[in-house]
């Protein structure tokens, strides 16, 4: 409702507003007097991006565009996902995050400091929007390939949500970035008189444990049934495995990262010939991302027909100590236990290209953030042994990546069956444009979000993880399918996500754990236009805003009220 006293938001003031909505949201001589069409602002917004030659630069240009118009921001977004995405999300959030204190010029996001127990729920209670659905929490103790950030990983939490906004219609509103300042490790953040963390060390186990309790429980108490989704934590085992059974929770770097390359691997296994039986598994990195794509590769294999421990035997671990086996001599990790070998007769392998001429693989996976560590000599031998070999070097940023796609080409022969974690560009081969598979997590996590939010969920069981796998892999047009890709065109990630938030939907329904009785009995088609009933589409703001105002006009004239003759 209009009234005299009224603020603007900062989303309303947006230049293709008619005259009416102007003078209805009071933004009436506030902005320029041109109504304009909405592809005149995107060509602004390109243009402005074209004058700008570093990454850092279009990313501060969109966070700026983002708080001064949200609309605007993912009408843009979602026309351009494809050239945009890697602008407000991997690579270029690296670089903002690096320099998140040293480029900080409004709140985005809310803080939760170690200072702030026992008063934590009282903190969020100063958050602006009150239908909160969804939260992405870090304690920045872990981005990317980057390490300890601290306060500086808001830009995790910030750009995740915006794809979360962008690629599965979740309302801007309904999100909040979380971040966790517990301290930080890093000495030369604690040194830099710009750091805008907490200058303490991090605390211990239990002390972050008893945080984070009290952080769940707030959470749950103002925004009951919030999705939680952790990002970007050192260990992120112990939150998972605390809150998985008692709050709408999950964890993208395992669970997420686990379902986007099991998708592309159940594609590719379908193309390389080789049945999964035959298959053997290269992992160099066994940190939990590693250790939870393995896991999700043997559901599958397991749903394939092999038996567990037939399963766990076609996987290889390597880590910066070399193969992991259980007499390698050190302590392992609780989470490599699993995937420890006990066959290698007491000879321990040290490096990488060792394992690779013990195992011969057939799949060749990089989860170490070890850029180039997949050498020529290695990309060449995994040509000569596979007819189709599989490559996946997911590790980010682009820097980060165990190759690039030109190489995986060059050296196999243009066989490769390929997915990284980070984008790259065509390579042109033998006469032929191929295309890179991009592993990315945005194909997964938008459309696990909005299905668990849409169902209802208590809890976000494995088998709805698994499901946004299964039904990512069936997300491939005729066109996609017969040229070799591994994922869908990047364009269509809209459609994607309600095609896996279906899938997430029907896995909490046979898990008995949704609540929502709407769609109870609904058949595919019926819960396709149920579900995208649901999502938020900035290109129909404008005409939502419209038919709000002049609705508003006809029943103040309805009741012989003057007050919207102004408009």
């Amino acid at each position: 409702m209009a009234t005299t006293d009224r603020t603007p938001r900062a989303g309303e003031y947006d230049t293709s507003h008619s005259i009416a909505v102007r003078r209805f949201h009071r933004t009436h001589g506030l902005i320029p007097p041109a109504v304009e069409d909405q592809d005149v602002q995107l060509q602004r917004c390109l243009k402005s991006l074209s004058r700008k030659e570093k990454g850092i630069d279009k990313y501060l240009y969109l966070s700026g565009l983002r708080n001064s118009n949200v609309h605007l921001f993912y009408r843009l977004v979602t026309r351009h996902i494809k050239d945009i995405a890697p602008l407000i999300y991997t690579p270029t959030v690296g670089d903002a995050c690096l320099q998140w204190s040293h480029n900080y010029v409004r709140p985005e996001g809310m803080y939760l400091s170690y200072a702030d127990k026992g008063h934590v729920a009282s903190v969020l209670h100063n958050w602006h929007t009150q239908g909160v659905e969804i939260t992405v929490v870090s304690d920045g103790s872990r981005i990317l390939g980057l390490g300890d950030l601290g306060v500086n990983g808001m830009g995790i939490p910030v750009g995740k949500l915006a794809l979360y906004i962008a690629c599965a219609g979740i309302r801007p509103a309904a999100t909040l970035p979380l971040l966790l300042d517990m301290g930080t490790n890093n000495k030369e953040l604690l040194e830099d008189p710009f750091y805008l963390g907490s200058r303490r060390e991090k605390g211990t186990a239990q002390e972050e444990q008893d945080f984070m309790d009290e952080v769940m429980i707030a959470l749950n108490e103002k925004w009951p049934g919030i999705v939680v989704q952790f990002e970007d934590f050192k260990n992120p085992f112990p939150a998972l495995e605390r809150y998985q059974d008692q709050y709408t929770c999950f964890n993208d770097d395992i669970q997420g990262t686990g379902a986007v390359v099991l998708a592309g691997i159940i594609n590719a296994v379908k193309k390389s010939g080789v049945p999964v039986k035959g298959q053997r598994a290269v992992f160099m990195g066994a940190g939990s991302a590693g250790v939870g794509v393995a896991k999700q590769i043997v559901e599958f294999f397991m749903r394939e027909g092999l038996t567990e421990d037939q399963a766990r035997e076609c996987f290889w671990l390597v880590d910066t100590k070399g193969l992991v086996t259980n007499d390698r001599g050190d302590k392992l990790a609780e989470h490599k236990i699993y995937f420890s070998r006990n066959d290698n007769a007491g000879k321990q392998f040290k490096t990488l290209p060792e394992v690779v001429d013990y195992v011969k693989p057939t799949i060749l996976m990089g989860l170490s953030t070890i850029g180039g560590i997949f050498s020529p000599d290695l990309l060449t031998k995994m040509g000569q042994w596979n007819k189709r070999p599989i490559i996946f070097p997911l590790s980010n940023p682009s820097r980060n990546s165990e190759c690039t796609f030109e190489d995986a080409v060059k050296y196999t022969g243009g066989r490769a069956l390929f997915a990284s974690g980070s984008p790259f560009a065509p390579v042109e081969y033998e006469g032929k444009t191929l295309q890179p598979g991009q592993g990315n997590n945005m194909y997964v996590f938008p459309g696990i979000g909005l299905g668990t939010i849409l169902s209802k969920a208590t809890v976000v069981t494995q088998s709805m993880i698994y499901a946004s796998a299964e039904a990512l892999s069936t997300a491939l047009t005729p066109s996609e399918t017969a040229q070799g890709w591994l994922y869908p065109e990047v364009a269509r990630i809209r459609d994607v996500s309600v095609i896996v938030a279906m899938g997430v939907i029907r896995a909490a329904e046979e898990a008995g754990v949704d609540r929502e009785t709407r769609i109870k009995g609904m058949n595919d088609a019926e819960l396709e236009k149920w579900v995208r009933a649901r999502m938020y589409d900035p290109h129909q703001e404008i005409q939502r805003v419209e038919k709000e105002v002049y609705s508003f006009i006809e029943d103040l004239a309805s009741k012989g009220d003057n007050r919207g003759s102004h408009l």
